[in-house]
């Protein structure tokens, strides 16, 4: 019962409802073990034979929006956040708990140390352009 005297939950804003503070989504946990390198482009791919998240009861609601999500389209990690509307740490918790039952696999941009040099790209370009 409630402070005034009724049943019903008072809320302060209505059309916000009962909240749940990112803390729980993640039991408390500020990291996971396969959260490393989890930066905001990394890019989150469903695994094809995940099956139906929905089915697994050890998994909560954002773990299955998430893995929805990932299906049709690799999304990036702040695709992610902002797609579900949630903090980018409670959301690299939640990637690193679906990297460790299998359900998606991350993917990292290459870096750009890594790229060609733009000078060999033009004089490939060029090249190609003389054929």
């Amino acid at each position: 019962m409630s402070a005034d005297g009724h049943d019903s939950p008072h809320f302060f804003d209505a059309d916000a409802g009962p909240v749940v503070r990112p803390y729980a989504m993640t039991r408390g946990r500020t990291s996971s073990p396969n959260q490393h390198r989890l930066d905001l482009i990394a890019v989150v791919v469903a695994e094809s034979w995940a099956g139906d998240p929905a089915a697994d009861q050890t998994l909560s609601p954002e773990h299955v929006d998430i893995v929805a999500l990932c299906r049709d389209t690799p999304q990036s990690v702040a695709e992610l956040a902002a797609e579900l509307d949630l903090p980018i740490g409670v959301v690299r918790v939640l990637i690193g708990d679906l990297v460790s039952a299998e359900l998606v696999h991350v993917t990292r941009p290459v870096p750009p140390a890594q790229l060609p040099d733009e000078s060999i790209l033009r004089d490939v370009i060029d090249g190609l352009r003389a054929l």
